[in-house]
C-alpha cells in the first residue's frame, strides 16, 4: 500500500511538472486601457495553467495610467501614457493579442450620437492600424450596445468591414452582463476576432444559469476603511427629495411635492435622475459622468453611492485602488468594463487559442 501511494504521488508530480512545462502565456497589448477593467479580466482568465500577460497598456488619462501602474505588474515602461495618435507602434513589443475598448462617447444612447464622424467615434481606426502593424493572432474590441444602431445602422458595418480588411474573422456579440453574474444591467458590444489565416471559429460564452446578483449582495460588508469609499456630501434639498423616492423610482416617476419636482428645459424626463437602486435586483448602468442626480442612489440611505460601492457594482475588488480625485475616480469606474465580465470573455478566447494549438509569440 505504501509503495502504491508513493508511485501515485510520483505520477501526480510528473503530470503536474508536464502541465507547468506546457504553460502558455499569450502576450497582450491594450489601447484605451482606462483604469484596467479589461486588463483585470485579461490577467485573471486562466485555463489549465495557461493565461495572458500584458506586454503593454496605453491610455492618455494621467490618473488612469497611475491606476494601472499601481494595480498591475507590467513590464518596465509597460504603461504608456499617451494619446493614441502619438503612439509609435513600430517601437512597441510584439503581441499575440490586441485589446481595445475604443471610446464610446459618440455611440452611446445618452450622448449626441455623432457616430464614426464624431470626435471619438473614429478612434477605432487606431485599433485597425495596430492590427495591421502587429498582426496578432486575435483581438477583442469593446463598445456600448448602441454601436449596433449608430449612424442609421451603418457605422457598425463600416467598423466590422475595416477589421475584416485588416485580415481578421470577426465574431460580434452583445453581452447583457447581468446574465453573467455582474450586479448591474450593463449591455456592451464585444467583437472577438482571429487572424483569418488561422481558420478559427469562435463561440461567445453562454450566460449563467443561476439567479442574478443583486445590489444588496454586491454592496454587503464593505470595510469602512476601504479605499475610494468617501461619502458625497448631500444638500438638504437632495436628502429631502430622496426621502420621497422609493427603490427603483426616479425624480420623474416618484410622487414628489411640487417644490421638489425637477423640470428640465427640454421638457424631457430622464430615468437615471435621482434613481434609487432596488436591493433585490442588479443595479442600473453605472456611468462615468453627468451632473446632479446621476451618481446612483442607495435604496435605503438618502445618499449617492461612494466610488467604492460603484466599483463593487463593476466587480472591482476592494484591494483595487483608483488614483485621482473623486470625480476622476468616478469617471474611471463608470467607463470601465466589469472585470468579472471581461474574465468570462477572455477565458473563452483562451480556450479557443489552446484548442486550436495557437503558439505564443515568445514560445
Amino acid at each position: 500500500m505504501v509503495s502504491v501511494s508513493l508511485e501515485n504521488a510520483a505520477s501526480s508530480s510528473l503530470i503536474l511538472s508536464l502541465e507547468l512545462s506546457r504553460r502558455i502565456e499569450y502576450r497582450v497589448g491594450e489601447l484605451f486601457a482606462g483604469a484596467g477593467g479589461m486588463a483585470l479580466g485579461v490577467q485573471r482568465a486562466e485555463v489549465g495553467g495557461s493565461g495572458f500577460v500584458h506586454a503593454w497598456a496605453t491610455d492618455k488619462d494621467a490618473d488612469a495610467c497611475r491606476t494601472l501602474e499601481s494595480n498591475f505588474s507590467m513590464p518596465e515602461g509597460g504603461v504608456i501614457c499617451s494619446p493614441v495618435e502619438e503612439l509609435d507602434f513600430a517601437g512597441m513589443p510584439p503581441i499575440d493579442g490586441l485589446v481595445f475598448g475604443f471610446p464610446c462617447n459618440d455611440f452611446s444612447v445618452v450622448g449626441d450620437r455623432h457616430g464614426i464622424s464624431g470626435r471619438y467615434g473614429g478612434l477605432y481606426r487606431w485599433g485597425v492600424k495596430a492590427l495591421r502593424v502587429f498582426k496578432p493572432a486575435f483581438f477583442v474590441a469593446e463598445n456600448v450596445g448602441g454601436l449596433k444602431s449608430s449612424g442609421g445602422n451603418k457605422d457598425f458595418g463600416i467598423i466590422l468591414s475595416a477589421l475584416r480588411r485588416a485580415g481578421y474573422s470577426t465574431f460580434p456579440h452583445t453581452y447583457r452582463f447581468e446574465e453573467y453574474g455582474i450586479p448591474q444591467t450593463r449591455h456592451r458590444m464585444i467583437i472577438a476576432g482571429f487572424r483569418r489565416d488561422l481558420g478559427i471559429k469562435f463561440s461567445h460564452p453562454e450566460p449563467d444559469d443561476g439567479q442574478p446578483t443583486t445590489c444588496s449582495e454586491a454592496l454587503a460588508e464593505i470595510p469602512p476603511d476601504a479605499p475610494n469609499h468617501e461619502l458625497t456630501k448631500q444638500s438638504e434639498r437632495v436628502v429631502e427629495r430622496l426621502k420621497h423616492i422609493r427603490p427603483g423610482e426616479n425624480a420623474f416617476t416618484a410622487k414628489l411635492p411640487e417644490h421638489l419636482k425637477l423640470r428640465l428645459k427640454s421638457g424631457a424626463t430622464i430615468s437615471q435622475i435621482y434613481r434609487r437602486l432596488r436591493p433585490d435586483a442588479p443595479a442600473y448602468t453605472v456611468t462615468g459622468s453627468g451632473g446632479g442626480g446621476t451618481h446612483v442612489y442607495h435604496w435605503k440611505e438618502n445618499r449617492a453611492l461612494t466610488n467604492r460601492e460603484r466599483a463593487r457594482l463593476q466587480t472591482f475588488p476592494d484591494s483595487f485602488v483608483f488614483a485621482g480625485g473623486k470625480e476622476s475616480v468616478r469617471r474611471q469606474i463608470g467607463m470601465a468594463v466589469p472585470p468579472r465580465g471581461a474574465e468570462v470573455v477572455f477565458r473563452a478566447v483562451l480556450r479557443t487559442l489552446l484548442d486550436n494549438n495557437i503558439p505564443a509569440c515568445n514560445s
